[in-house]
């Protein structure tokens, strides 16, 4: 399946594993771009791990054991977003850094999705 036949309006994957996949390339493409140094090298490092990780964390929690199973692994896919998010401010303040409004953008709507698919999940659990 080509990427144009996932998009929805806007310009984004329909489907939201392929939309986390897409991140986690998108912050690769970035990171290959980050100009040379010590800060750039560890702030890629971190970044990669992070971004990457969502879509396996979401991989996994697409098939959980159970409710408690699949929240708790959203939870880890959110976490990973949330670090991903600070890394991404780290790399927008590199001097020499290309712009990375879009990918901010794109790890704060998937945050909250992510976060309302833990809400949902969690109602009616004592």
């Amino acid at each position: 399946m080509k990427v144009q036949d996932r998009m929805q309006e806007g310009g984004r994957p329909s489907d939201l594993g392929a939309r986390t996949v897409d991140y986690g390339l998108a912050v690769m493409k970035l990171c290959g771009m980050f100009p040379p140094g010590f800060a750039a090298k560890h702030i890629a490092g971190q970044l990669v791990r992070s971004a990457t990780s969502v879509a396996a964390n979401y991989a996994e929690a697409t098939d959980a054991e159970s409710r408690e199973d699949f929240i708790h692994k959203m939870k880890v896919a959110l976490k990973e977003l949330k670090e991903s998010r600070v890394w991404l401010m780290f790399a927008s303040r590199l001097p020499g850094s290309p712009d990375t409004a879009w990918l901010l953008s794109e790890s704060r709507e998937l945050t909250l999705i992510f976060g309302k698919s833990v809400n949902t999940a969690s109602q009616g659990r004592e």
